[in-house]
């Protein structure tokens, strides 16, 4: 085990993650060491300056950053700040984004207001949320975006080498070889590099390695012998990461067909703007439960729920939609017998009768839209985005057929929406769904349902999470087609815990981590 700092060091000891391309693992491996430098006896923290992302996190005090930098803290033992990723972009259509600065909505801006405006005056509130972490906790982990040899943005790079430079930091590069041309993918990254950003590269880590190492060997031996840099370790594939994702494409690989021997089958629209999609991870690990995620007509079929998760672009996600003829499969799928709707947050937007942008939040142009007509809502955008954490219980007329004891079932999660929807005047039939509260305020009545509870909606993000609901549900569904219910098969936030200290264990066996260590300054 390395020796911690002495009482007199006030800067924490710092290491930055690159890669040779976006969904190479970084993420990954930057919360496994973060769960490793804290099961050795450090502080650590996660860092990344900028993030393009659309699955975001909401910290304690109500502001959002990225996924990732979330899921790290948690890995790390601490609470998230938004220090950890003070800028996130958010890319909402036509080449332009929302621009979070520390957790606040700043301004949406196309790629080259972005890089020309904005860049040139990030450095600082980068380099002092940084300084911050560096004076509270023992370690920073940084991670990087993309690849650092990307020639045309390197000029005002915020996120890699340059910050790199500025921190003073030391780089490990990751690569993966799932993909192919591991060896090719770190000489390339180490050949368009400065040879000052070379210098800076102390080790390489290959991930997702399927196979005998020994046959290996010869390409990693040529590898150290061309750059002079070594290989600090290869980690193994692991098909059933449980550490959730924050970039949309791990979804290309997941399921689009139901997988054989499961009994109940959730079907989960992905339109291009899609966020927050981890909200149905927790289904997906449920011993009976299938996931899949339609993206094209004549994929729905008639699955047990169809669920309509966030995005970024309701309106424009919607259009999508209606062009598509996903909503028509919708509506079929609901006449042939499916038995749940559900929207969460955009998705809960969309399945109302109105959507209104008058102050053109979503779009460069003010604009409205149809919803799908299952609930009778009205949603307006608001310039102010709701960022909250909220915790409660099941409202009293609660029309959702769950199964088992359902009085006083907790419920947490947070919203992250711009839109406020409301009951459309002299329409019936509603029923709410949740009493929450957030903070210390009065409880609200949250969410709607239909009287039959076959069409209900919230803005929750993670209300699945919640392990007595998601249970309850699905069971309710099991009993509408005779099945018995399961009751609980595992509780969410200590298999998250379990899965932080099994990655860490994986990376801890197959990295040098004395010497990682040692390229820290902590030997």
């Amino acid at each position: 085990m390395a020796e911690k700092k002495t009482a007199g060091q006030q800067t924490a000891a710092i290491l930055m993650l690159q890669g040779t391309a976006s969904d190479v693992g970084k993420s990954v491996v930057t919360a496994a060491l973060c769960r490793i430098f804290k099961q050795d006896g450090y502080r650590p923290a996660p860092f990344k300056s900028q993030n393009m992302a659309l699955n975001s996190y909401v910290t304690a005090d109500g502001k959002e950053i990225g996924r990732a930098q979330g899921v790290q803290a948690e890995a790390s033992g601490i609470e998230a700040t938004t220090d950890m990723n003070p800028i996130l972009i958010k890319p909402v259509r036509d080449m332009h984004s929302q621009i979070v600065v520390h957790g606040v909505p700043y301004a949406h801006m196309s790629a080259a207001d972005y890089r020309n405006r904005f860049l040139p005056e990030a450095r600082q509130t980068v380099m002092e949320a940084l300084d911050r972490l560096r004076s509270q906790y023992d370690i920073v982990v940084m991670e990087g975006a993309g690849s650092p040899a990307e020639i045309n943005l390197k000029q005002r790079d915020i996120v890699n080498m340059n910050l790199a430079g500025w921190a003073d930091a030391p780089v490990l590069l990751v690569a993966d070889i799932d993909r192919g041309g591991v060896f090719a993918s770190l000489v390339g990254t180490i050949e368009l590099l400065e040879p000052h950003e070379v210098k800076r590269v102390k080790g390489f880590i290959i991930n997702k390695f399927r196979g005998d190492l020994s046959l290996l060997q010869p390409g990693l031996d040529w590898l150290e012998e061309r750059t002079g840099i070594p290989v600090l370790g290869v980690l193994p594939y692991i098909p059933d990461i449980r550490i959730e994702a924050e970039d949309s494409v791990v979804l290309d690989k997941l399921p689009k067909s139901r997988v054989q021997g499961k009994e109940l089958d959730i079907a989960v629209i992905r339109y291009p703007r899609i966020s927050n999609f981890t909200d149905v991870d927790t289904l997906a690990e449920e011993p009976d439960v299938s996931v899949r995620f339609i993206t094209e007509p004549g994929q729905l079929g008639v699955p047990d729920a169809i669920i309509l998760p966030g995005t970024k672009d309701t309106i424009g996600d919607l259009e999508v939609l209606k062009t598509q003829g996903i909503h028509e499969d919708i509506r079929l799928a609901m006449k042939k017998g499916c038995s749940q709707l559900v929207g969460i947050c955009g998705g809960y937007q969309m399945l109302g009768k109105q959507l209104l942008d008058p102050d053109a939040v979503e779009a460069g142009q003010p604009q409205e839209a149809e919803g799908l007509g299952w609930l009778p809502l009205m949603t307006t955008f608001l310039k102010e985005k709701q960022t909250v954490r909220v915790s409660g219980s099941l409202a009293q007329a609660n029309p959702l057929p769950l199964a088992g004891r359902t009085e006083a079932i907790p419920v947490s999660g947070y919203e992250i929406h711009m839109g406020v929807t409301e009951r459309m005047e002299g329409q019936e039939g509603l029923l709410p769904l949740f009493s929450v509260s957030r903070g210390d305020n009065a409880p609200f009545e949250e969410g709607s349902a239909t009287a039959d509870g076959r069409v209900w909606g919230t803005y929750l993000h993670g209300v699945f999470d919640n392990d007595r609901l998601r249970r309850s549900w699905l069971d309710g569904i099991r009993l509408s087609k005779g099945l018995s219910p399961l009751g609980q098969t595992f509780d969410a936030r200590d298999m998250k815990e379990r899965e932080f200290d099994r990655v860490a264990d994986l990376v801890r066996a197959h990295v040098d981590m004395k010497r990682v260590y040692s390229i820290m300054g902590l030997t």
